[in-house]
């Protein structure tokens, strides 16, 4: 049975590639009786149904998959954040960066318009992106007409599939308007693929970029930990990973627990304290979400 990977959802049809071919399928109904849905990403076997018409009839294990927006088997995002305009967030950032670990997916920070820095901001900014960095976070910085962009961003995407992520205002277009373009591709398959224009629809698409896969997702722009267990928090945070085994207590919180080596960190200075605090911050809120039925 042929086998290719859904590289785009429209209106009830998955758009699967195989090939070098794209076939236009429809989902079986048995999916929809089991509540499972066809994503963007996933990689399917399909019957052939006329020249490029087919069925999708099953559905591959995933290595992940994000509800919003609905899209599998992701190997890394791109976080786009600004330093100004609007101004860097860590809090936002490790949002971001916690779900994403939660997902087992690679982040890599791009930090748009450091060419509006002044010298104060570039002393504060040397030292979040020194901090994260030593957490083992890759961080890119670029700056407006930025022309060693494509060399910065083209070989991180070779063989891999890559979201792009931040809040609006950030610099997420213009970025993918500068790796595009490096195809040759015309001006409607950018529009097409930011999501630009009156009439276009607003659909998670992979597009081949660079040697790999790029998805530029609607609605990606804040995070919930809506399937987070409070337990699995401090998992989703590097610098705690490498300390918690010296805690006093196997499933220690790193709350009010005696003994405890990731607030001894924090103490020292080995973590840094706003990560703490974003730590318990998150915590609080899994604590307090609402039971969903």
């Amino acid at each position: 049975m042929p086998q290719g990977q859904i590289r785009k959802a429209l209106s009830g049809f998955y758009y699967v590639y195989d090939d070098g071919k794209i076939i236009q399928c429809r989902a079986r109904g048995v999916f929809r009786n089991r509540g499972e849905s066809p994503l963007v990403g996933d990689f399917v076997d399909y019957t052939v149904e006329g020249a490029n018409d087919g069925t999708i009839t099953v559905i591959h294990e995933r290595k992940n998959n994000l509800v919003r927006p609905p899209i599998a088997n992701i190997d890394q995002a791109i976080l786009v954040f600004s330093i100004k305009e609007p101004d860097f967030n860590t809090i936002l950032l490790d949002r971001f960066l916690v779900v994403l670990e939660s997902f087992y997916i690679e982040p890599i920070i791009c930090l748009t318009k450091s060419d509006l820095m002044d010298e104060q901001m570039e002393k504060t900014m040397d030292a979040y992106i020194k901090d994260y960095e030593q957490i083992g976070y890759p961080i890119l910085v670029t700056f407006k007409d930025d022309p060693a962009i494509d060399e910065k961003i083209a070989p991180l995407l070779k063989e891999k599939t890559t979201v792009l992520a931040g809040q609006s205002g950030v610099g997420k277009s213009t970025l993918l308007n500068t790796i595009l373009p490096s195809l040759d591709l015309k001006t409607g398959v950018i529009s097409n693929a930011l999501g630009r224009g009156k009439h276009t629809t607003r659909h998670v698409e992979l597009i081949e970029v660079c040697g790999g896969l790029l998805a530029d997702t609607p609605g990606f722009s804040s995070f919930e930990f809506d399937l987070m267990e409070k337990e699995e928090l401090s998992k989703c945070f590097p610098e705690f990973v490498e300390k918690q085994d010296a805690c006093k207590f196997r499933e220690c919180m790193h709350v009010k627990e005696p003994k405890c080596a990731v607030k001894d960190a924090v103490e020292t200075g080995d973590i840094k304290e706003y990560r703490y605090k974003h730590y318990l911050q998150f915590l609080d809120e899994i604590v307090e979400r609402k039971p969903r039925y």
